[in-house]
């Protein structure tokens, strides 16, 4: 079974620290977009904790999870299990 591609963690923390540290200053003077700000920080918390319950229920039943940083990830080409897949470095017409 392929791996059940979800975002990696660090995309979570990085959007949070951005909306913490810098946008939340930002809007010292604007107090509704400020109240928007948090409602969007509180929404990502709860997208993040939503998501490790997922991985946790798919663990829970055996299924892969795969994070992944990118929609444009290249993938690995797949063999058969009977072959071996050559070593970086080594010369798989030999």
């Amino acid at each position: 079974m392929e791996p059940i591609p979800l975002p990696s963690p660090i995309h979570y923390e990085l959007l949070l620290q951005m909306l913490e540290r810098r946008t939340q200053y930002a809007l010292d003077e604007h107090p509704a977009q400020r109240e928007q700000v948090q409602q969007l920080i509180i929404t990502l918390r709860k997208a993040q904790s939503q998501q490790r319950q997922l991985e946790t229920h798919c663990q829970l039943d055996n299924l892969p999870v795969e994070h992944r940083w990118s929609l444009n990830e290249v993938s690995q080409p797949k063999f058969p299990s009977s072959w071996n897949a050559p070593s970086r470095g080594e010369d798989p017409g030999v």
